[in-house]
């Protein structure tokens, strides 16, 4: 019978330890709800004169978030559209971080704030390729969100994702990050995404994707779904991306990128990345690298994933110079290589 006591009172201590941790999560939650969410931010946008296709909904990837529903269907020509979409604010005299693809086209982009106030932002930046833009608004002593490492960010830990949602501001969903480092998607040009099953759904672009420290690991920019809705699979642009291309976009109000000038394929047997063509003028080809050579590394870096190359490549500042390690006809050699500038319209 003693026993029978202890291990009923051992069972329910443990039962109880769990329902505290339980408790513990959801206060986490709560709290990181009522820090986060003054900094969170709507974004109403106008576009003029657009001839506007919208996505079909079964698309795989359609519609994006923040892209707008237009009235008429397919084609038609509205005079003026609306769209909306999600932000956070990272510097407490007015800059805001939200995707390229909520401001883009923009004629007028309105930010509303956490404590209902209205007011006219301006584009000080967009880079498509990475679907990040940077805005500004005439406001200080703002509350913000801090950006986080997320080299440190790993599968399985808890995030939660805040935005506007259909409009419906200031709303949060929990989850966890599903997978890193997911390229070759087809979203963006430059791809490096964290995968999350926190819900997220049209209108939640732009807005953050936040650690259990209140901070940002990433942009909530995507979803996987076939009916235009949540179906468990969200994507968020990293952190450290969104970190590299708000400065270059503060400072420039463009980004640079590496060039190197050459044409590539995987190769899963060596381990490298194929050169299948050097371009005749660009670094590349000045450096010496040649058509059939697999390159093993870049600056020290091992190279087996053509998305992760280019990445490497194209956050590389024009006019530096990387060590190439390569193989050519069996034989290991070094490359040093001066990266050019990526052209514009590429």
């Amino acid at each position: 019978m003693k026993l029978l006591v202890i291990m009923g009172l051992i069972f329910s201590m443990s039962a109880m330890s769990e329902v505290d941790q339980l408790r513990s999560l959801s206060n986490t939650f709560s709290k990181i709800a009522k820090s986060a969410s003054p900094a969170v931010v709507f974004i109403e946008t106008t576009v003029q004169s657009r001839q506007v296709n919208r996505r079909d909904p079964r698309d795989l990837f359609g519609p994006f978030f923040g892209h707008p529903g237009f009235p008429g269907g397919r084609g038609a020509p509205p005079e003026e559209a609306h769209g909306q979409g999600s932000g956070f604010v990272i510097s407490s005299d007015g800059l805001i971080l939200t995707n390229n693809h909520v401001v883009k086209d923009a004629t007028e982009v309105i930010v509303h704030f956490y404590n209902k106030k209205k007011v006219k932002a301006k584009v000080i930046g967009t880079d498509r390729h990475t679907d990040i833009a940077l805005l500004k608004v005439d406001l200080d002593n703002l509350p913000t969100l801090k950006l986080a490492n997320s080299k440190k960010v790993e599968v399985g830990e808890w995030v939660i994702a805040l935005g506007s949602p259909f409009g419906l501001s200031h709303s949060l969903t929990a989850g966890i990050v599903s997978a890193t480092g997911r390229n070759s998607v087809g979203i963006s040009n430059y791809e490096n995404f964290i995968q999350t099953d926190a819900a997220i759904n049209p209108g939640n672009s732009g807005g953050p994707l936040i650690n259990l420290d209140g901070e940002v690991v990433g942009m909530n920019t995507a979803i996987f779904s076939r009916s235009g809705g949540y179906m468990g699979i969200g994507f968020a642009i990293p952190s450290n991306m969104i970190s590299d291309i708000k400065t270059q976009l503060y400072e420039k109000g463009e980004v640079q990128r590496g060039y190197l000038g050459v044409a590539i394929a995987s190769d899963e047997e060596t381990k490298g990345i194929i050169v299948s063509a050097v371009s005749e003028i660009g670094p590349a080809q000045k450096s010496g690298l040649r058509a059939g050579d697999i390159i093993t590394s870049f600056d020290g870096i091992k190279t087996e994933d053509i998305a992760e190359f280019r990445n490497l490549v194209a956050k590389t500042r024009p006019n530096s110079k990387a060590t190439l390690e390569i193989k050519r006809n069996g034989v290991k050699r070094e490359l040093s290589v001066r990266i050019g500038e990526l052209p514009n319209q590429i």
